[in-house]
């Protein structure tokens, strides 16, 4: 069953200072509400969202995985996607060029939500997929006594090198566009948005998936159908200005760099002469939290490999895989309900306590 609509609200963060210098002016949370906070305020879940994701877009997986009738989900727009503050309606208060939010802004706005609105340090659960995870991960680094539980799914804490080469052709797709003029669009790039459509929908959806004919068992005729009338209409709604900011946050992601620590610091000798993901370990290695990574079989952003290595470095974590040929999306099955049970399955095992 779908949750019931949830209104949107607003949480108003004023003028909100930024990790890396800077003010993010008459900034706000768009966030939704499912579920009851139960009196000792202990069933509070929060739940990021990913990667061009809009509150309705991804709210249904309250009920098939999140139970709101346990839980008092907490669904947070991030930064930049067009309902929170985002370069499409930040005003003429932020000026021109690249976005200076990252993750550590996400969770500190996101936490100064749960303090002020709901009463809740240390939320039940933090549950992403995607860029959710990112955040997921961020929380647990950064506010290790805040957070109680993580389940990260199909994301990593650190934006791996060949991931970066799938976010760099994103960004070329729109900025190639005649319309932008090197600061911001003069325009609809409607060729850079076909070109980004292009790259998404070879990356999200897995070789395996096209091998079985999912997208004609979806009702489309081809891939060129496929790409036409489900992943362009996904990307052109949105301001172009939103796309370049997530994919900036996107690439930004690395939680030792957020957390200040450097691979010469955690080794003692300098990366060169150590480990060179030393600085990856060490902040992992500050997680607390009890934590579940969830990888795609065929993820081509977040490989297994990648999840795997991450949840090496965080003590007492489970890694499991989802044995799935939907890609990426197997993250966020909203049609497929062996996926759907097998995420249910770990989160229900994740807060057993």
């Amino acid at each position: 069953m779908p949750p019931s609509p949830a209104p949107p609200r607003r949480f108003t963060l004023g003028d909100f200072p930024l990790a890396a210098g800077g003010t993010l002016p008459a900034a706000w949370l768009d966030y939704r509400v499912y579920g009851t906070l139960a009196s000792d305020r202990s069933n509070l879940v929060l739940y990021p969202s990913s990667y061009g994701a809009w509150p309705e877009d991804i709210d249904w997986v309250v009920g098939p995985i999140l139970d709101p009738q346990r839980w008092c989900v907490v669904l947070v727009s991030q930064f930049g996607n067009g309902r929170s503050t985002s370069p499409s309606n930040a005003g003429p208060g932020l000026a021109p060029g690249r976005w200076p939010v990252d993750h550590r802004d996400n969770v500190a706005a996101q936490r100064r939500l749960l303090e002020k609105v709901f009463q809740v340090a240390a939320p039940a659960l933090i549950y992403g997929w995607s860029m959710g995870a990112q955040q997921a991960y961020h929380w647990a680094v950064l506010e290790p006594e805040r957070t109680r539980r993580i389940c990260c799914v199909c994301g990593t804490a650190r934006t791996t090198a060949h991931n970066r080469v799938f976010l760099l052709s994103l960004r070329q797709a729109l900025t190639a566009d005649p319309h932008w003029d090197g600061r911001c669009f003069r325009g609809v790039p409607e060729q850079g948005l076909r070109t980004f459509a292009l790259i998404y929908a070879s990356w999200a959806a897995s070789q395996a998936f096209y091998r079985r004919g999912a997208h004609r068992q979806l009702g489309y005729a081809s891939v060129d159908a496929y790409v036409e009338q489900a992943w362009l209409p996904a990307y052109r709604r949105h301001d172009p200005h939103d796309l370049l900011a997530m994919l900036d946050v996107w690439l930004a992601n690395d939680v030792a760099a957020a957390a200040g620590i450097s691979a010469t610091e955690a080794t003692g000798d300098g990366a060169a002469d150590g480990d060179p993901d030393a600085d990856l370990a060490a902040a992992l290695g500050r997680i607390r939290a009890r934590t579940a990574v969830i990888a795609g079989r065929h993820d081509l952003y977040f490989t297994p490999d990648d999840c795997q290595a991450e949840a090496a470095l965080i003590r007492g974590a489970h890694f499991e895989v989802l044995e799935s040929d939907l890609g990426h999306r197997a993250g966020n099955p909203r049609d497929a309900p062996a996926e759907q049970r097998q995420l249910r399955a770990a989160v229900d095992r994740l807060c057993a306590d």
